[in-house]
């Protein structure tokens, strides 16, 4: 028996591999590839357990027909779940073939050998290949959750170095995203987007509309939501912006523009305990006195303002139109719950869609993928028969993107005489973190869709439900792995804030543990206690121990810093149950309050390292990109719209900030393998908060921490 989604909702040895005419193997998974090298990783686990080299193994990008339903690619679950049950169905085959050779050489199983797709009589030369033994036919059995796996001496990839999938095509540019596919009869298109959220457009000047389309512009208007397709890319660029310029728009109330951190803390929210990482379904405890033996109380508020994925690449969908029914091509990170949620949009089938996952631009979350995608489902519905490509703008994304929501944490604990954690208690304010397209009875899917919203019959307007799953949205990581005694976790989900917001790299987890570590340093120096030495203290996890001990001999921990100058230590271990990650931060601030990141040193135990390169990426990626929502960015907007549109208004941290990194990879083969996508950006926030500290004696409490927000906290501290 098995407690794994995927094999549980995929038994069938058929739905994982496909052994190919020439004998390759094809390895299908739900999961999809947005640049976390997942597909590598998975073809390192068929190559180990059938015994195959690693180039005879294809990985073929996922689709809602003929793959296993595996959910959405999130919460750093595709090792865990799809690497597990590709094992188990390697496992399952390379025993099912071996099976059938024994019969058909008659000689028992112990005398048989694999190699390379090769099963051969030891000490003889007769030998057959997979695709001969399967004869053109599939396994027509289920995968055994308990086949036996190779053993950990004898692996040949797991582990070691391996070229990532499609690395020369992507470093060539030879590549092809869903960008730039091309179909016969394609149409380009873009879409006109109001000026906010809550616009809705009246008309266009009927003078231009007409010129566009006697010069073969078709435009496609369905109640607000509006858009162009043309044959020539560069002509229909510049239709649509003449188009928009012409628009009429009825601009309601416009944005509230309101301060999101008061609002967070004044609008009417949802309050729930969580015990055990899990919400409750009960009614909120209110906050207790400090215990008798208390010998101090501190207490502090943390902030992180909205954020965006910020890919590099805006997003793009393809879609056509055909009697048979209606064919995506996206990069989504949800197909199924993409599909489900079109279809219920559209008033259709979900089996008349049929949706393929396409490279993109690599984001760790619910970008504007899904809503790219729509849109050209939308376009390809009003022109039929015809391909559609469409591409949003840099602005398109930066300003309609779901963000990462604001949050606020507060935090108080009390310590006793010998400097330990008695009591804890933080409060998570936040909008949800749960707004990707996926079925919902209540109609929640089309609500989910940006296209949706502004049609004729629009979908009604989304209000977000509490995450009740364990460790889930803006509670993520809001449950400490350090063993105090008395602890007191309550999430707030607040309604009626300004910005859409959905899924981001870490969800609740980078405010969560940026609260955490930095208030555990708060204490350590209330305490008078070396900051390492009071983590250890409140740890029992011989496993958290050695990560942070690792990370702190590296970055050279105690060494006596020079002004201006500082080192910062934090800790997390993802969802409590993933991977275990220590940050240590040598970093400076200027004159000018200016932070310069020095070095940087990540230590890690993701359990077995599949893919050892892949995994070092992972983490080191998950610290640039939480150390760049932590010193750049903030999305701005005003009543008119959103502001930060483009790089100069939305920076992000830059090549000329980019620290020497050391990844210290604990070895652990053998054991189970532990999700890593998002395990350092918690500890990123709090270490390099940290390190501002020491560095400063200034504590940053709100990011980003830009030289006026240090600027601030410092005359704030003077008060």
């Amino acid at each position: 028996m098995t407690d794994n989604p995927s094999l549980l909702n995929n038994p069938n040895l058929d739905d994982w591999l496909i052994i190919l005419p020439d004998g390759d193997i094809e390895a299908r998974s739900g999961k999809v590839d947005v640049g976390q090298r997942i597909s590598t990783a998975l073809a390192i686990i068929v190559s180990e357990e059938m015994d195959v080299d690693l180039e005879h193994i294809q990985i073929a990008p996922p689709a809602t027909i003929g793959f296993p339903d595996e959910g959405m690619t999130t919460g750093s679950n595709s090792i865990e779940q799809s690497g597990h049950a590709l094992r188990r169905a390697a496992a399952t085959a390379r025993r099912h073939l071996i099976g059938i050779a024994v019969e058909k050489f008659g000689a028992p199983a112990e005398c048989l050998n694999i190699k390379d797709g090769l099963i051969g009589v030891t000490g003889t030369n007769q030998t057959i290949n997979f695709a001969e033994l399967m004869d053109g036919g599939g396994f027509g059995i289920p995968v055994d959750p308990n086949a036996p796996l190779k053993p950990t001496e004898d692996h040949r990839w797991i582990g070691n170095a391996a070229t990532p999938r499609h690395m020369t095509e992507f470093v060539t540019g030879a590549f092809s995203y869903v960008h730039d596919m091309a179909l016969p009869g394609m149409l380009h298109a873009r879409p006109i987007r109001p000026p906010h959220a809550n616009a809705q457009l009246i008309d266009f000047d009927p003078k231009v509309t007409a010129q566009l389309t006697g010069d073969g512009i078709i435009i496609v208007r369905n109640g607000s939501f509006a858009a162009l397709a043309g044959e020539d890319e560069y002509a229909l660029i510049k239709a649509a912006r003449r188009l928009a310029e012409t628009a009429e728009w009825d601009l309601g109330d416009g944005l509230d523009t309101e301060d999101v951190f008061q609002r967070l803390r004044d609008n009417d929210h949802l309050s729930l305990p969580v015990v055990d990482g899990t919400p409750v379904d009960d009614p909120a405890p209110a906050l207790r006195d400090p215990p008798p033996d208390a010998a101090q109380t501190l207490s502090a508020r943390y902030e992180r303002p909205y954020v965006m994925h910020a890919t590099i690449g805006p997003s793009a969908g393809m879609a056509v139109c055909t009697d048979t029914g209606i064919e995506v091509w996206t990069h989504s990170q949800g197909i199924h719950s993409f599909r489900a949620s079109a279809a219920e949009a559209l008033g259709v089938a979900p089996d008349t869609l049929t949706v393929h996952h396409a490279l993109g631009a690599g984001c760790y979350g619910h970008n504007g993928a899904d809503d790219a995608a729509f849109d050209a489902v939308l376009i390809a519905r009003a022109i039929p028969g015809r391909p559609v490509l469409l591409k949003w703008t840099r602005e398109d994304e930066h300003a309609w993107e779901p963000y990462g929501s604001c949050m606020a944490a507060e935090t108080r604990a009390s310590i006793n005489a010998a400097g330990q954690i008695i009591q804890w208690s933080q409060d998570t304010y936040s909008d949800t973190h749960r707004g990707r397209p996926r079925p919902d009875p209540g109609g929640d899917g089309p609500a989910r869709l940006l296209g949706a919203r502004y049609l004729s019959d629009p979908a009604r307007a989304f209000s977000a439900k509490p995450t009740m799953t364990r460790q889930g949205g803006l509670h993520r990581n809001l449950d400490p792995y350090y063993d105090f005694p008395d602890t007191r976790l309550v999430k707030h989900l607040v309604r009626d804030l300004p910005l859409r917001t959905s899924a981001l790299r870490c969800l609740g987890a980078h405010v969560n543990v940026f609260a955490l570590e930095s208030f555990i340093d708060e204490l350590a120096r209330a305490a008078k206690i070396d900051a390492l030495a009071f983590r250890l203290n409140h740890l029992s996890d011989r496993r958290a121990k050695t990560v942070l001990n690792a990370c702190a001999e590296a970055i050279g921990w105690g060494d006596v810093a020079a002004e201006g100058h500082g080192l910062g230590l934090a800790f997390a271990r993802y969802t409590n149950s993933k991977t275990y990650a220590a940050v240590g931060v040598d970093l400076s601030v200027d004159d000018a309050a200016q932070v310069h990141l020095n070095r940087v040193v990540i230590a890690a135990d993701a359990g077995e390292v599949i893919d050892r390169a892949g995994l070092s990426a992972q983490l080191e990626g998950g610290f640039l990109q939480a150390a760049s929502w932590t010193l750049y960015e903030q999305v701005t907007f005003d009543e008119s719209g959103i502001t930060s549109r483009d790089w100069d208004t939305y920076p992000i941290l830059r090549f000329d900030n980019v620290p020497d990194i050391e990844t210290i990879l604990m070895e652990r083969p053998g054991d189970a393998p532990l999700g890593a996508g998002e395990a350092v950006g918690g500890p990123a926030a709090g270490a390099i908060a940290n390190a501002i500290f020491n560095a400063t004696q200034i504590r940053m409490r709100r990011m980003p921490f830009t030289p006026d927000m240090i600027r601030a906290a410092a005359a704030a501290d003077a008060n």
